[in-house]
């Protein structure tokens, strides 16, 4: 289930999917569960699914396959940019770009998470009088 932390769903459930990749539990080439499976666990919309979705796709780290699903890839496959094999100055400056354009989205995320808590803030515990 998504938490109420400031850092938004689509985020966090990003993050727990690639723990899940990184500790096994999701192995090379194994399908990421469905749309709707992963709408019931996490308690969200499928538009923050496919958001999550679309993150760990970004950074190379699954692979969607039309008609088929949304696959692990070998993260052999998936390394950083640093890592991976000489690039042209043309795909330097690319990869900059989407750099800057990901840490943006990831600096938004966590201002429209703090607008958030401060415009609707967390509703009373169980148990717990509201004034």
């Amino acid at each position: 289930m998504v938490e109420r932390t400031g850092r938004p769903g689509y985020l966090q459930i990003a993050d727990d999917l690639r723990q899940q990749i990184r500790d096994g539990r999701l192995a090379a080439g194994q399908a990421l569960p469905s749309t709707a499976r992963l709408r019931e666990e996490y308690e969200v919309s499928a538009g923050v699914v496919k958001a999550a979705i679309s993150v760990l796709r970004t950074e190379g780290v699954v692979i969607g396959q039309q008609g088929k699903g949304v696959f692990v890839r070998d993260q052999a496959d998936a390394r950083p940019p640093s890592q991976a094999a000489p690039t042209t100055g043309e795909d330097d400056v690319t990869m900059k770009q989407l750099t800057e354009v990901l840490a943006a989205v990831r600096d938004l995320g966590e201002r429209v998470a703090r607008i958030e808590r401060t415009v609707f803030p967390e509703p009373p515990q169980a148990g717990q009088s509201g004034k």
